[in-house]
């Protein structure tokens, strides 16, 4: 009789984000038995002072059972996860609290993903060389604009080109508060105010509006799409907070749309990057993306642009985003197993 493949995961950080991957990976049991031969069980989840364990395998019913002080890069060690997702909150300026987690499971070998952008963006080099030693895999559709393919087209779509040119909308709460001053003729601060009583904005959102989101986005994407080496110190960063009323109107009188960008530009061997606001024309594709949507706009040498746009109901389009790098794990795992005999448990 032959024994299972068992995937053990973890999550770290159980807020929405992490609460729905929860709940989606579980929904998705029997899909991960039929199509990749896996069994895959949740074995541990934490927030930053409680959590729960079982190595047997978690149940949707049991997600609300936390015990304090399971909680920490020890706690997820001891669980027996081989795969750990990190979806704790993102601090780009200190990397924690996922940096701890990331380098305790990359270390030791053990599978990543990552949805939260602080760790990779303040020690990506780090993390990046600790998981080529150690033969882990590192994943971050989550972190990388989320349902929005970002680095699956550089890594597939685009393979063998060389890419000139990445502009990109990055940022839905921006995208939103742009959409609602130009066409609804609100205030930057109504504008703000009504996204986060929708729920489209945090009660702090200066890291959006700054840019700063965007710009971490647009770092990730360059260095693990295109093994560039990029720091936050080398962008320029501009947000949308001083846009005022006489901005808006010039842009209406001139038919130009504004758009919080991301851009990087490779051309004679540099590679310069920034974020601001841009407009466009009706003409462009890029003044079409709406309210929450976001997009990306890739140049490449041989063949020319390509244009994805893309949105998806938050915090389920994340947790998806998260899930198809788990799938891009189990399919190695099974493809492993298929070229030897051995490697199952």
């Amino acid at each position: 009789m032959k024994t299972k493949n068992v995937a053990r995961v973890a999550i770290a950080g159980f807020g929405g984000v992490g609460r729905a991957t929860a709940n989606l990976l579980l929904s998705r049991r029997q899909r991960y038995r039929e199509v990749y031969g896996a069994e895959v069980r949740l074995v541990a989840v934490c927030g930053s002072r409680s959590g729960l364990a079982d190595v047997g395998g978690l149940e949707p019913e049991s997600l609300d059972a936390f015990e304090p002080g399971l909680s920490g890069p020890a706690f997820i060690e001891a669980s027996g996860a081989d795969i750990v997702i990190e979806a704790g909150p993102s601090d780009f300026r200190t990397g924690g609290p996922g940096l701890a987690y990331l380098r305790s499971t990359l270390s030791a070998g053990r599978d990543a993903i990552v949805i939260s952008k602080g760790a990779l963006v303040h020690s990506g080099p780090e993390l990046r060389a600790m998981a080529r030693s150690t033969g882990a895999t590192l994943k971050l559709s989550g972190a990388a604009a989320a349902a929005l393919p970002t680095i699956d087209l550089l890594e597939n779509s685009l393979k063998g080109c060389e890419v000139l040119e990445i502009l990109g909308i990055f940022n839905a709460t921006t995208n939103y508060l742009l959409d609602a001053m130009m066409n609804q003729n609100l205030g930057f601060e109504e504008a703000l105010a009504r996204a986060q009583a929708g729920g489209f904005a945090e009660a702090d959102s200066r890291n959006d509006i700054e840019g700063w989101d965007t710009a971490s986005k647009l770092v990730l994407i360059s260095n693990f799409g295109l093994d560039a080496d990029l720091t936050m110190d080398n962008l320029s960063v501009e947000g949308i907070q001083s846009v005022a009323a006489h901005d808006i109107e010039a842009w209406r009188k001139r038919g130009l749309v504004p758009k919080l960008v991301g851009s990087l530009v490779r051309a004679e061997g540099a590679t310069r990057a920034a974020v601001g606001v841009r407009t466009y024309p009706l003409s462009d594709p890029l003044a079409h993306v709406s309210g929450k949507n976001k997009a990306i706009r890739i140049t490449t040498d041989a063949m020319g642009e390509t244009i994805a746009i893309g949105s998806g109901t938050e915090p389920l389009a994340t947790a998806a985003a998260a899930l198809k790098d788990l799938e891009h794990i189990l399919t190695a795992r099974a493809a492993r197993a298929t070229g030897c005999s051995g490697g199952l448990e």
